[in-house]
């Protein structure tokens, strides 16, 4: 338990250093993603960015896994 409290503090930290990057990538902006944008309210919902950040951190934890 305290590893991989660990390795999700520093994917967080990572993450949190990499952002101006990150934010190049338009991972909110996919084809699939969500957006009612009225007067008075907007609401998100990014269902392929979370998707594709699934599959990403599925594929890292099977491979250090091994």
């Amino acid at each position: 338990m305290r590893s991989m409290l660990i390795a999700i503090g520093a994917v967080l930290l990572t993450a949190g250093l990499l952002w101006p990057w990150l934010i190049k990538l338009h991972l909110g902006k996919l084809p699939g993603d969500i957006v009612i944008d009225r007067p008075n309210v907007k609401i998100y919902i990014p269902i392929t960015t979370m998707i594709l950040i699934s599959l990403l951190i599925s594929i890292l934890l099977r491979i250090f896994r091994k």
